[in-house]
């Protein structure tokens, strides 16, 4: 068992994900917890105890988060086989103080899953395995050798052999429980950490290309004056030169062109001043437009409605421009265009008080296991052999990104006969809409 622990660890990267500071942490609070459970048995129950033995084990723990403390002042990031070699020692130190004192009667045999469970959490499957292997050795060699219980002076106490098999029992079962579930959650939330860390780069992406009409209206504004320059030097040599001069087309020309730059900049400048509120707004229509622009030449017909549900002369809705809206309603038509046999239909439909955008196609639909799922990082595929690269991170991205601004999005199957997906996202009406234009 020693070997493969050996083994397990040297296998270990470079780097790891548990800082030293950590394992010196727990090792310091184990210390403290051992010395003040031993103290009371002994002073406070008067309970018959090995006290010097006990203190002398505990006191190496002690030591040893000393020197590391002094060794590693920085507390950094350990390595993996050095994280492994430290619970190992944990478990060992342990193993020793309960050999002293009762073996597998003692009720704080349980202790051994802390290691094992830290292990879980930050190593890898192949660490945790030989940890919980030399854990049961442990247990098992505490079962065939062991002080007696403490108890007190003159009397014995020994608890039967068939209960302390079922207590070793169940800390074995615990163990391994406690150990598979502390390794699934940390793989969750591992895979949902990357998962996210994908979507922040997207919406940073969109972000920035949102921000380019911000920054051509100030570069509109500085590019005014030198303009308006060249603009009146023009017109100077226009009105310089005879009527047959060979320049004077030239110069036409020159004037012509830095009025419409004028016009241009001055346009920009207006966007600028205030607060590029026309560019920030848009239509339902514009939006499903500009989400779908880049799928329609996929070969599959993309058809884009927009209706109301309000009273006769009610006005249609402005939106604000957001990136994740846009970007998430693109990615789930993508999804969709990957999928159909022949045709998405994206339809928006609002009323005084909701917006809903569903979005439709002809394809297979989503199978059972994965609609159960859809939302999942990493969900890949929607049935086996299908053609557009599955719904691994896109979905989640795009269900997630929609989520932010507000949307409640659901999945499902279109109803026989036909059949498909149905992606749906509604949003409340004053979450996305814009603020009226000065002087609207």
């Amino acid at each position: 068992m020693s070997g493969f622990l050996t083994n397990a660890i040297a296998g270990g990267g470079a780097s790891g994900r548990v800082r030293l500071r950590t394992l010196v942490l727990l090792r310091w609070m184990a210390v403290a917890g051992q010395t003040a459970a031993l103290v009371y048995v002994h002073f406070g129950l008067g309970f018959d105890t090995p006290l010097a033995a006990c203190l002398g084990v505990i006191a190496v723990s002690a030591w040893v988060n000393i020197f590391l403390m002094i060794a590693r002042p920085s507390q950094g990031v350990v390595r993996d086989w050095e994280a492994a070699a430290q619970l190992a020692y944990d478990v060992l130190q342990l193993a020793v103080l309960l050999a002293l004192t009762g073996g597998v009667a003692n009720p704080f045999l349980l202790l051994f899953i802390a290691p094992v469970a830290v292990s879980a959490i930050v190593l890898r499957p192949t660490v945790t395995i030989a940890l919980a292997g030399l854990t049961y050795v442990c247990i098992g060699l505490l079962a065939l050798w062991h002080l007696p219980l403490p108890w007190r002076p003159g009397e014995s106490y020994e608890p039967p052999m068939i209960y302390q098999l079922g207590l070793a029992s169940a800390v074995l079962i615990g163990l391994g429980f406690t150990s598979v579930y502390a390794w699934r959650v940390a793989a969750e939330e591992e895979r949902l950490s990357a998962a996210l860390s994908e979507v922040q780069t997207v919406l940073a992406r969109e972000q920035k290309l949102s921000a380019l009409g911000g920054l051509a209206a100030a570069a509109a504004h500085e590019l005014g004056t030198p303009l308006a320059t060249i603009h009146l030097v023009a017109k100077e040599m226009e009105r310089g030169l005879a009527g047959d001069s060979p320049l004077l087309e030239d110069v036409q020309l020159l004037v012509s062109q830095s009025e419409r730059c004028r016009a241009i900049l001055k346009q920009l400048t207006n966007r600028k001043e205030q607060g590029d509120a026309v560019h920030e707004r848009l239509s339902l229509q514009t939006l499903l437009e500009d989400a779908a622009g880049r799928h329609s030449d996929l070969g599959r017909t993309v058809t884009i409605t927009v209706e109301g549900d309000a009273p006769e002369g009610a006005r249609a809705p402005e939106i604000r421009r957001l990136p994740e809206m846009i970007h998430g309603i693109g990615n789930l038509i993508e999804n969709a265009v990957g999928f159909a046999a022949e045709k998405v239909d994206v339809a928006a439909k609002w009323t005084h008080e909701e917006i809903t955008i569903v979005i439709r196609d002809d394809g297979p639909g989503f199978p059972p296991h994965v609609l159960s799922r859809l939302g999942e990082p990493y969900v890949s595929e929607r049935a086996s052999g299908d053609r557009g690269g599955g719904l691994g991170l896109g979905f989640f991205i795009a269900k997630t990104l929609l989520e932010r601004t507000g949307a409640r999005v659901e999945a499902n199957n279109r109803t026989l006969p036909r059949t498909g997906a149905i992606v749906r996202a509604t949003w409340s009406r004053i979450q996305l809409e814009a603020p009226p234009l000065m002087g609207a």
